[in-house]
């Protein structure tokens, strides 16, 4: 089967023969990639019921009916989490996933790509007691994704960190492509915002000089 580039990356971080909670499962490719390439058990679960009777139909067509439990539900409500499970998260905005996240009992590993507001979603999980482990970023489609393992446990970290991760601050890729976001938004920012026009120049400058 062949997975978008940024559920390859996800499925690069999922922990070999571990329990995955697929959380907006959409159409189970993942499950099915997982389950079928990475001995993962996979529990596929969404809360659009036409999106989840397509996964059924997928998993159906590669004979795993018996291996990949589907479950129609918001986000992990109702949902037993055991502390070595991978929890899953791909395709939302962060707000969302913070939701299920500050509302459910979670696993020691989360494998998250939020949609947006990435600095946000780090500073945020790692309030709820995690570290990050690692991070991909990637163009699928022209797009921009970001996606971040996070395990349970506490580093210390800069502010730096969170706006652009510990690990991609050391990606040129990826500051060139935050450089570019911030020049986008400061060239649309009105002349009289003269303080929010500042604000967008040091961040840019805070890129360029302490990591190039």
């Amino acid at each position: 089967m062949n997975l978008s580039k940024r559920l390859q990356a996800v499925a690069t971080l999922v922990d070999i023969n571990s329990r995955v909670i697929d959380v907006g499962c959409d159409h189970a490719f993942l499950d099915i990639y997982l389950t079928l390439n990475n001995g993962n058990n996979c529990l596929a679960t969404d809360i659009n019921k036409n999106a989840l009777n397509v996964a059924k139909q997928n998993i159906e067509k590669f004979n795993l009916t018996n291996q990949i439990e589907t479950r129609l539900t918001n986000g992990l409500k109702n949902i037993k989490v055991d502390n070595n499970d991978n929890i899953v998260i791909c395709g939302m905005g962060t707000y969302t996933i913070l939701d299920i996240l500050k509302t459910n009992k979670l696993s020691n590993t989360l494998i998250i790509s939020s949609n947006n507001n990435i600095e946000t979603l780090r500073r945020e999980v790692i309030n709820l007691g995690y570290y990050i482990d690692s991070e991909i970023f990637l163009f699928d489609k022209g797009k921009p994704y970001v996606v971040i393992k996070f395990l349970k446990g506490t580093k210390k970290y800069k502010e730096i960190d969170y706006k652009l991760g510990p690990i991609l601050k050391n990606n040129i890729e990826y500051k060139k492509y935050v450089i570019s976001r911030y020049n986008k938004i400061l060239n649309n920012i009105s002349k009289r915002k003269i303080l929010l026009k500042l604000k967008y120049k040091l961040k840019i400058l805070l890129i360029k000089k302490r990591f190039w």
